[in-house]
């Protein structure tokens, strides 16, 4: 289906905009019920809160990102109006830029290798022409980039002169550098893990981020984009609330997936539809720290299964729910942005030590790997010559009706169905609240006077993967919301 138009989904119920303090509505006892506080704003969705992440091997490839890549710009032109392409992932630690060509990689020391991450004579290079095709881009998409710059494998003065170039040549679309990724494992990859800390790594950071400043004084940076240690949030927020590097934080920065490996017999449909409480209590360390610092927050990578997606569950439509429901709910939290990962399989293959872990499961089942995206999660997938929208993009194009919008706080008790719901106050008072239905077999009863269904996304199975987002005929109120299917609501009276 052609992608709603944001300013036709606004009209279609450009009628008068809600007034109500409270709500609570119920067709039957077993009904759901959901109460609204529009005179308790929460916070306001970033217009730039959608994003996707890609290895920053990418750009070893200058046409991949490039204004001649039209088939990926058409899709993140479609994904959002105003989103943001983060460059990072495994394999951001590896790379050197080379300005010249008889520019070298900088000396690394020897390490033994671990199964499942980039090898340690992974190098490529990133060139001037990448970095100019890459302005390019961007202004045809007319996205921003976080930048990622190599910290693992890397020294202070040939970060500083990438950094350089970046910031002449993307300007006002570069948001801010991110030194290093996942520098919380580091220990088990590219440090010595009896000395490897938060402060170590904070040490290590200010090297290159001071490198940066006294070349680019106005640089701006993410940190410290850690996988799963959300304890180091601590340490960093004490440390640089005092720190002069504190005007220079554009952003505290995590990662997140719900579990992993793809062989892991738990990563089911069924896991990846349930609430997960690690996501709201790693939100509250978060928001803590970026208090402490001044800056806000931002989940810059993720998905649903760690190491390329699990098939059957990444690529299906059971990922559309999930990643709707899970950007609403950083919305709520306050985040200002998420970025789900994916890209071309082969540069996520290398990241992880050359090859997808999903192909396995797909050859166990007697399948062909060739009949799914790869990576198996990604968004946009890269299936010939062409892009193709895939399910979990889906749940993101219907999420982001709530950029530029308040979050509204809500009360919402659905019952004995696995649903979510969430609310947002769009410009001239008009009001819209999404409900996620993530029961298979369920519906979720609910009548809500005032407000009528402006966009559906529906698919035949949570397994299919073929995703539909598609608007009611006529405005009509609704009495509920089937097995898995998510709808848009909008405000028609006060």
């Amino acid at each position: 289906m052609k992608p709603m138009d944001r300013r036709r989904f606004l009209l279609l119920t450009a009628a008068t905009a809600t007034s109500l303090n409270t709500f609570a509505q119920a067709t039957s006892s077993s009904a759901a019920t959901l109460t609204l506080h529009p005179d308790r704003p929460g916070p306001k969705v970033p217009e730039n809160f959608i994003g996707l992440s890609y290895e920053t091997q990418q750009l070893s490839d200058p046409s991949f990102f490039s204004p001649a890549n039209k088939g990926l710009i058409e899709q993140l032109r479609a994904l959002a109006p105003r989103g943001v392409l983060r460059l990072g992932g495994n394999t951001s630690d590896y790379g050197f830029w080379k300005p010249t060509p008889t520019s070298t990689m900088p000396p690394r020391k020897p390490r033994e290798y671990k199964v499942g991450d980039p090898p340690p004579d992974m190098s490529y290079a990133v060139t001037p022409e990448a970095v100019t095709n890459l302005k390019g881009f961007l202004d045809a998409t007319g996205w921003t980039c976080l930048y990622g710059i190599n910290l693992g494998t890397n020294i202070p003065s040939l970060a500083a002169d990438e950094a350089v170039f970046v910031s002449k040549t993307l300007g006002a679309k570069l948001e801010y550098f991110q030194i290093g990724n996942e520098a919380d494992r580091f220990g088990s990859t590219i440090r010595d893990p009896k000395t490897w800390s938060a402060d170590k790594f904070i040490d290590e950071w200010l090297t290159f981020a001071n490198a940066i400043i006294t070349r680019v004084p106005t640089a701006r940076f993410g940190m410290p984009d850690i996988a799963s240690n959300a304890q180091w949030f601590a340490t960093i927020g004490d440390r640089l609330s005092t720190d002069p590097i504190r005007s220079h934080i554009a952003c505290l920065s995590h990662h997140y997936y719900i579990g992993g490996p793809p062989s892991n017999p738990e990563m089911t449909i069924d896991h990846i539809l349930k609430a997960d409480p690690r996501v709201t209590r790693v939100g509250g360390i978060v928001s803590a720290a970026s208090a402490k610092v001044g800056a806000p927050w931002r989940m810059t990578e993720g998905n649903t299964c760690y190491r390329g997606g699990k098939p059957g569950v990444s690529d299906v439509f059971a990922a559309s729910l999930w990643s709707a429901d899970y950007l609403l709910l950083l919305a709520s939290l306050g985040y200002a942005g998420v970025n789900l990962h994916g890209g071309d399989g082969q540069m996520v293959a290398n990241s992880l030590g050359g090859k997808l872990p999903g192909d396995e499961v797909v050859l166990a089942e007697h399948g062909n790997p060739a009949d799914h995206p790869h990576p198996y999660y990604t968004p946009i997938a890269h299936i010939g010559e062409k892009y193709v929208a895939e399910p979990v993009s889906f749940g993101m194009l219907f999420a982001g009706h709530f950029a530029g919008a308040t979050i509204i706080p809500i009360d919402f008790n659905p019952g004995d169905v696995n649903a979510t719901a969430y609310a947002a106050l769009l410009p001239f008072d008009q009001v819209i609240v999404a409900i996620i239905n993530k029961d298979a077999t369920k519906s979720l009863p609910i009548k809500l006077p005032g407000f009528t269904g402006s966009l559906v996304m529906h698919a035949a199975s949570l397994t299919s993967t073929k995703v539909e987002l598609t608007e009611p005929a006529g405005l009509r109120e609704i009495n509920s919301v089937p097995p898995f299917t998510a709808v848009l609501l909008t405000s028609t009276r006060g």
